[in-house]
């Protein structure tokens, strides 16, 4: 019986490099081996399936179609391959060794400082890696298999994700002192569209508020500028707008010593849903609902 030659895993890590890099330089560098170690690992590659994956030239890399394909499946082979290290781990101590988690940044500053610490204290052997990013760029990390869950703001669309609710976090309207009457809430209709501040595209926050408003001319009118709650604040505070804040930045100070008020958004919907997710039928399940239970009680 001839012998069957595989690819290595080494070989796709290589491809999958060079497809996200889309340079053989870059892409060498990010696997810590030589340009032309790379080069010839995925040459060989080539060889052992007698296709084409990269057309190379001087300027550009690109990828046949095949190569495509080829690309999205090495992605989910090294994802499996990761997660049978991660099978080894649940079977020891829970919340134990390393984990990658991306948090979006509406949530990052205003929650992280209250859960550290107590993981640190209690599962001293939990490694905790942090990326902070969009909701679009955490999602997009997962199903790559180069972050392992995600604590974002539903709804928000992630794909085949299981999904732990934490808890809600109320959507307020801040506004610089005297500008709005001082009512115990405030209304989308009692919103200026043209005083609007929101944050840019890709900050999943503004489209939670501008839901929770219904209405439409918010969307067309708003500034939508900011890229990052504390920006907004500062530009509220100086006069320039209003903005939508979720209570948990209020409650972690992000208000003080500033002249911005402040009032829950009354509305249908006025909240967002916090929450972690991972990528379904992950062996590190157990894990991640312990982890959740954990930050809900932190919150």
């Amino acid at each position: 019986m001839a012998a069957t030659y595989l690819p290595t895993l080494k070989q796709l890590q290589y491809l999958v490099a060079l497809h996200d890099s889309g340079h053989f330089g870059r892409a060498a560098e990010a696997s810590f081996v030589t340009q032309s170690t790379l080069s010839a690992g995925i040459r060989e590659l080539e060889t052992l399936i007698g296709v084409v994956l990269v057309e190379r030239t001087r300027r550009v890399v690109r990828f046949t179609p095949l190569g495509e394909r080829i690309v999205e499946k090495a992605r989910r082979v090294l994802r499996e391959a990761d997660e049978l290290g991660d099978l080894a781990r649940v079977a020891g101590r829970p919340l134990s060794g390393e984990m990658r988690m991306s948090v979006i940044p509406t949530i990052a500053p205003f929650l992280l400082p209250r859960i550290l610490p107590r993981l640190r204290r209690e599962y001293p052997d939990l490694k905790l890696f942090l990326r902070e990013e969009t909701s679009g760029q955490a999602c997009e990390q997962l199903h790559h298999g180069r972050t392992d869950c995600v604590l974002l703001a539903l709804p928000f669309g992630c794909g085949e994700v299981e999904a732990a609710p934490l808890f809600d976090d109320r959507l307020f309207v801040a506004f610089p002192e005297g500008e709005m009457d001082p009512t115990p809430t405030i209304r989308p209709a009692d919103i200026d569209p043209n005083r609007l501040l929101m944050l840019e595209d890709g900050h999943c926050l503004k489209d939670h508020a501008l839901a929770a408003c219904n209405r439409p001319e918010l969307r067309a009118e708003a500034t939508m500028l900011g890229t990052s709650l504390h920006t907004m604040v500062q530009m509220v505070d100086n006069g320039l707008g209003v903005t939508m804040l979720p209570q948990m930045a209020i409650d972690a100070g992000i208000l003080e010593h500033t002249r911005v008020t402040a009032r829950p958004l009354d509305a249908e919907n006025a909240s967002r849903q916090i929450a972690l997710v991972w990528r379904k039928a992950s062996p590190r399940e157990r894990d991640f609902r312990l982890l959740a239970e954990v930050l809900a009680q932190t919150r």
